[in-house]
């Protein structure tokens, strides 16, 4: 059986055989990213399988992008491997990384595309400042994917390591 939550990861209560996070890592906060890699360890079965899928970048920061903290993703903040291997030390094994940066910008320029194609559709809702920022938004983070700046980690983790290590599916 599988259930989907749509839940604050600290309200979350019981245990399961898989815990999937997508793209809500960068907005945890540097601050909290121990805790939620013990709530995640907390609610994970033993023997269970954790993925964590989040956009991250080639360096540690403290602080994020200003205009893209004012204007698109308050309090947001892209993590390095580094973050994100010291909040897990001691909690989990990384079992398997999988970076899909090379290819996402091909996917904010489909959503650039979809945007501009629904604009007309959408636009009495909106104006026209904020279309230029979402334009501008969208093609600056493809740049960035596409200059290898930032990165799109899918991270497999367990708690106590596969027996005989992990065997990806190819």
């Amino acid at each position: 059986m599988v259930e989907t939550r749509l839940q604050d990861y600290r309200d979350i209560n019981g245990t399961f055989d898989h815990v999937v996070s997508l793209g809500m890592f960068e907005h945890v906060g540097r601050k909290y990213y121990r805790r939620f890699m013990e709530i995640a360890h907390k609610s994970l079965k033993d023997g269970g399988l954790f993925l964590l899928h989040t956009i991250g970048g080639n360096h540690s920061v403290i602080t994020t992008d200003p205009w893209i903290d004012k204007y698109i993703f308050p309090n947001s903040m892209l993590p390095s491997i580094m973050q994100i291997s010291k909040a897990v030390e001691g909690l989990f094994v990384i079992e398997d990384i999988h970076n899909f940066g090379a290819d996402y910008d091909k996917t904010l320029m489909a959503w650039h595309e979809n945007f501009n194609d629904s604009w007309e559709d959408i636009k009495a809702n909106y104006d026209d400042r904020f279309y230029r920022m979402w334009k501008y938004y969208l093609l600056l983070c493809a740049g960035l994917f596409r200059a290898r700046e930032n990165q799109l980690w899918q991270i497999l983790l367990s708690k106590k390591g596969i027996p005989g290590g992990y065997e990806a599916i190819s």
